[in-house]
């Protein structure tokens, strides 16, 4: 295994499982440490219902939908509190409900304390919330309308950032730098192919900060509010990269260092929707219990089979999502 500063990946990502009861409840996590999440993303899985995202800078009752373009909605019976290992869950009848199944996916940041920076020059306001031992940062600001900057506080160059307007139908911006190493971006709700970025739309990064284009209103419209997910590698706990499918069975092997707990692969160069797979749901090689971020559809046996191995995961299926 790779060399990492990381000894239990559990402080600071967890999968948890968990079937619904129909009444307010605390959930706990089960990994080795104890994780207070500041990101949780929600998704059913034996139903057709909107996944849900909601987080300790926005505030607990805030939630956006990663397969939806629709603006923030404030509902305050879904997750009601990040405790100190684990959530507690409110009596929403589609993320709580009796005997239904689901998939809670959780990241640390910092406990939802925030740094926060005002508006210098065309440079947003808002604050961060960052942990820069596994690379993750939760950013909100309020866009200037022109190329500006937001710290991020991770002191490492990241690779994505997902960004979502949060008062209006904007699309939720996927931006990259792993897919060849320019500036690139896809939409988070859709399956559309990736687009380059051009000095109108673009987002870029540093190890201080990301800078975000002149008016592009996904991104940066003036007086809008936004949310910023931010992500670096981590050697031996986290990593974002590239690969080409051979279509075929005996797929491509993507070697990681580490066996991934969890797993987004989208197709950058044509349609196809965002495959998301983890080792809590699929516990046994080759595993196809499959979710898709770009979908509010019900888990299932798609044909993205692949095995999640100590150094990576190798895909066993030819389906054009994966391996094309």
């Amino acid at each position: 295994m790779a060399y990492t500063t990381i000894d239990d990946s559990s402080a600071h990502f967890q999968t948890l499982l968990y079937t619904g009861n129909g009444s307010a409840r605390s959930l706990t996590n089960d990994g080795n440490s104890d994780l207070q999440p500041d990101l949780i993303w929600i998704k059913e899985r034996n139903n057709a219902v909107d996944h849900q995202l909601q987080d300790s800078s926005r505030g607990v009752t805030k939630t956006l939908q990663p397969n939806s373009n629709n603006e923030e909605s404030d509902l305050s019976d879904i997750v009601t509190a990040f405790n100190s290992d684990g959530f507690s869950l409110g009596n929403n009848a589609t993320w709580n409900e009796n005997n239904d199944t689901y998939v809670a996916w959780q990241w640390k940041a910092n406990g939802g304390s925030r740094t926060t920076f005002t508006e210098s020059g065309n440079n947003p306001a808002g604050g961060y919330q960052a942990n820069a031992t596994a690379g993750f940062s939760i950013i909100d600001y309020t866009g200037t309308g022109a190329t500006g900057t937001v710290a991020h506080g991770l002191g490492i160059t990241p690779k994505v950032a997902i960004i979502k307007d949060r008062g209006n139908t904007e699309h939720w911006i996927y931006a990259t730098t792993t897919v060849d190493g320019s500036n690139d971006a896809l939409y988070l709700e859709t399956n559309g192919a990736k687009f380059d970025s051009n000095s109108d739309i673009d987002v870029t990064f540093t190890s201080s900060n990301v800078q975000l284009a002149n008016n592009w209103v996904d991104v940066n419209g003036d007086a809008r509010n936004y949310i910023a997910y931010v992500f670096a590698p981590i050697q031996g706990y986290s990593k974002f990269g590239s690969y080409t499918g051979n279509g075929n069975a005996d797929g491509a092997f993507v070697y990681t260092g580490f066996k991934p707990a969890w797993i987004i692969i989208k197709q950058t160069n044509s349609t196809g929707s965002w495959t998301i797979h983890d080792t809590k749901r699929g516990t046994i090689n080759p595993i196809d219990e499959d979710l898709f971020a770009n979908l509010n559809s019900a888990e299932s046996d798609n044909d993205v089979e692949k095995d999640i191995l100590s150094n990576g995961f190798k895909l066993r299926a030819s389906h054009s999502a994966v391996n094309g």
